[in-house]
């Protein structure tokens, strides 16, 4: 880890490093170097790549299963069965389309800083772009210059690094011969010249992001649940198509018969039909139709979303961890107030106007430049002499002809009163900067009388300044916004305890108590998880502590998200449930991210939770519809097959049936306004209404079938008038199922109902649809026969609906009751 050496003594460049520094490498150096790959090129991950996308939406259970089943319906040449495939095709296609649209997005905001390097060869500076720096390169480095590779100190005038990307410290850091430096910090102030140590993915930066690099599939329950379902239906496929397939072939005869007559084709087509219902494609695609809505209409609202179940996984979150810099603040900060020292109750003019001039010079550091906005009138004269920030003195200064110089700097190095000292250490302590302005008569000169980073003989302090971290203005309204939604909030930045207590306590948090000091804690263990637990507020965290902390609480149960912009950040995005990346974020933090905030406002969360809980309810929702088709699937292809009847529904018709109960109602009910929090077992509570309803329908039909096959006095009816018996059966119990899963019904549902009941009619009337399906209207007594089955089923769903409504007050008590003893409630 980078280290600060503020106060380490100034150690001297070895003999041959001062030769380095003089001459840098020879052009033979180089191209040897460069012959053995030592060079700056980084490595180009900056998100997934094409193949993983295509990877994760292609290669599915529950593509597999499809595919096999339509690989035989278009060997067999019925191209008008393979209306099933197209939910399936559809799901791919969305999938990636949305997840590649985000990655060439990010990867279009993620693109390094591409400033060339000044290097020194042969005695002269030069201009290269950074991936032709080798190792031993001599890096010429000024104010504004980002360091491209780890390097070493060889000569220094004043050189004060920004790590806090690497570190999450905002204070500079100063650098002497000898001194480390690393990739993707930046030069706040002096110059100086550094030998590389360390290259491409070599470097400091690189190895903290090689581990966030590294893929892992984010951790949705929608569609863990989804895979789950196929994966029960994949391993107990096998004996069910056994058992469908010699079903079908035992109802046109046995399987000699089947294949002497031909009849097999049609027993493997409706066994295809069978097989192909049981698989909840409709689920599979209206979830990859939701999360891809979703991040279109977020991403209108500047926020990114790199993985699809992103959406979700927010609505589940019960701990948000932020970063303090980027997040809760803006990473400057403001000017606060002067307190006078001394005689001094006020600042009068002379004094105003020399902190207009820090404020304005074009050399001011961040705290001196936050003087602009309150300080603006500069005095007329322009200075004599010039004194520029050294973070090693840790003061700057400036004089005027005829009004003498002025000191601003650190109070530590400008006061000597105790009383003052510790007035200012009372400042500090309560989380404001604090700095120094004093009067004297003229700067330190040198023998030629240029002014020189030393005090002058005598200097009176005038003011003590405060500054205060410059909290977004949003901050506090997302905070409780979260607070109120019982979501646990929690500060992990590696800046001093008392600069992130003060920023939380402006945010709006409980940090009364101050912050947690975690360099006094272990990297490790329980003795971390427990602090990350119990406390809100951290200050001095490492990378590692972060993402350690991060992992142990989700050991703990918790769902936890992560926000940040700095590579030390990216350890505990990538292992966050849900990492959030501010816009202006370094590219590796974002790349490992699952959203990324574009314009880097916080406020955005409260849209992303309210998104991410209308999906998680409304598939819910429509879950119960989905695990019904499948379950009675399973169970009718089963027991006909079992029977030896022969399965009544053709592939188009059983696709037509369930795009009457299930896909289209499915797609409507995902886009209504939902916003039930969740709760966690959604699975378990689906499953509890679909068995029983899926044991119904399945009644229903083996009724219709009995019924047709043994007591239908007039014994006329033929196979296609069976099949739209069975189907006029199959709709209307399904849109009973639906009807009790879209309660309460609302205007909009109410009006999606009634248009189902109406479609229904439509396909039964309209002749090309009559020619499509094949079906033909039944006779009268298995027509009589069909609605009635239809109404004592309707009545049976009722009754599971209200036994279902019973069973769930009754676990949520349970639940409630559990949570209060745990003290979670």
């Amino acid at each position: 880890m980078p280290s600060r050496t503020k106060d380490a003594p100034p150690r001297l460049a070895r003999a041959d490093d001062a030769d380095l520094a003089r001459k840098g490498l020879s052009a033979e150096d180089v191209r040897e170097r460069t012959q053995r790959g030592l060079t700056n090129v980084q490595p180009n991950t900056t998100s997934r790549s094409v193949w993983a996308i295509v990877r994760t939406h292609l290669f599915t259970l529950f593509n597999l299963v499809l595919g096999a089943c339509a690989v035989v319906i278009i060997l067999l040449g019925r191209w008008l069965d393979l209306l099933f495939s197209l939910a399936a095709l559809a799901n791919i296609i969305i999938g990636f389309v949305q997840e590649f649209s985000a990655k060439r997005q990010l990867d279009k905001i993620a693109l390094l800083r591409r400033d060339p390097a000044r290097v020194l060869r042969d005695g002269a500076a030069s201009s290269i772009p950074l991936e032709e720096i080798v190792l031993d390169d001599v890096l010429l480095l000024s104010r504004g210059d980002q360091v491209p590779a780890d390097a070493e100190v060889l000569a220094a005038d004043g050189l004060d690094l920004d790590e806090s990307l690497l570190t999450g410290e905002n204070d500079p850091v100063v650098k002497r011969p000898g001194d480390k430096v690393y990739s993707a910090s930046s030069v706040v102030g002096g110059s100086g010249r550094v030998r590389v140590t360390a290259v491409g993915d070599k470097s400091h930066a690189s190895r903290l992001a090689k581990e966030a690099r590294q893929f892992a599939p984010i951790s949705s329950e929608l569609r863990a649940a989804t895979e789950r379902v196929v994966k029960w239906i994949s391993i107990a496929l096998v004996p069910i198509i056994l058992v469908v397939l010699n079903g079908q072939m035992q109802a046109v005869g046995g399987w000699h018969r089947a294949f002497s007559s031909g009849d097999w084709k049609d027993a493997l087509v409706v066994a295809v039909s069978s097989v192909a219902s049981m698989v909840p494609q409709g689920l599979a695609l209206m979830t990859t139709i939701s999360f891809a809505v979703a991040a279109v209409k977020l991403a209108r609202d500047e926020v990114l979303i790199q993985e699809q179940p992103a959406v979700e996984v927010l609505a589940r979150v019960d701990t948000v961890c932020f970063d303090k810099t980027g997040t809760l603040t803006e990473g400057g900060v403001t000017f606060a107030r002067a307190h006078g020292l001394g005689s001094h109750e006020g600042l009068d003019n002379d004094a105003q106007e020399a902190l207009a001039w820090f404020g304005h010079d074009e050399n001011a550091n961040p705290t001196a430049a936050a003087l602009a906005h309150d300080f603006r009138r500069r005095p007329q004269e322009q200075p004599s002499g010039v004194l520029g920030f050294s973070s090693a003195n840790r003061f700057s200064g400036v004089e005027f002809p005829g009004t003498g110089a002025w000191v601003l700097g650190a109070p530590e190095v400008l006061l000597q009163d105790p009383d003052n000292l510790d007035r200012a250490s009372a400042l500090a302590s309560e989380g404001f900067r604090t700095m120094v302005l004093a009067k004297a008569d003229a700067l330190a000169r040198d023998d030629d009388a240029r002014p020189i980073q030393k005090l002058p003989d005598a200097w009176a302090p005038v003011a003590l300044l405060t500054f205060r971290e410059h909290v977004r203005g949003d901050a506090e309204e997302t905070l409780r916004y979260f607070t109120d939604q019982g979501i646990d909030l929690k500060v992990f930045s590696g800046d001093s305890p008392a600069t992130v207590a003060a920023a939380a306590r402006l945010a709006g948090m409980d940090a009364e108590n101050g912050a947690v000091d975690a360099s006094h804690l272990p990297d490790d263990g329980p003795e971390l998880v427990d602090a990350a637990l119990t406390h809100n507020v951290f200050g001095r965290v490492s990378p590692y502590q972060k993402k350690n902390m991060v992992s142990g609480l989700q050991e703990r149960g918790r769902v936890v998200a992560m926000t940040g912009d700095g590579i030390n950040d990216a350890l505990a995005l990538k292992h966050a449930d849900l990492g959030i990346a501010m816009g202006n974020a370094a590219p590796a933090t974002k790349a490992v991210s699952r959203l990324v905030l574009l314009d880097g406002k916080f406020s955005r969360l409260p849209s992303v939770l309210a998104e991410g809980r209308k999906i998680i309810a409304n598939i819910e929702r429509v879950t119960n519809l989905f695990l019904t088709k499948t379950s009675f699937a399973v169970m009718m292809g089963v027991v006909l097959g079992l029977l030896a009847w022969t399965f009544p529904f053709l592939p188009r018709q059983y696709s037509t049936a369930d795009l009457l109960i299930i896909g289209g109602p499915s797609f409507v009910l995902t886009m209504l306004p939902n916003n039930r929090r969740y709760v966690g077992g959604f699975l378990r509570r689906a499953l509890h209404f679909a068995l029983p309803s899926a044991v119904v329908v399945t009644l229903c039909i083996v009724a219709v079938n009995f019924y047709a096959k043994h007591l239908d006095p007039s014994g006329l009816q033929v196979q296609q008038q069976i099949q739209t018996a069975n189907f006029i059966v199959l709709v209307l119990v399904g849109l009973w199922i639906l009807c009790v899963g879209s309660r309460p019904l609302s205007l909009a549902r109410g009006g999606l109902l009634l248009a189902m009941y109406a479609a229904l009619i439509l396909v039964l009337i309209i002749p090309w649809s009559l020619m499509y399906h094949e079906f033909q209207v039944p006779e009268a007594n298995l027509l009589w026969a069909s609605l009635i089955t239809a109404v004592a089923g309707s009545a049976l769903i009722e009754g599971n609906y209200w036994v279902h409504r019973s069973w769930m007050r009754r676990h949520q008590s349970e639940a409630f009751r559990a949570g209060v003893a745990s003290g979670e409630v």
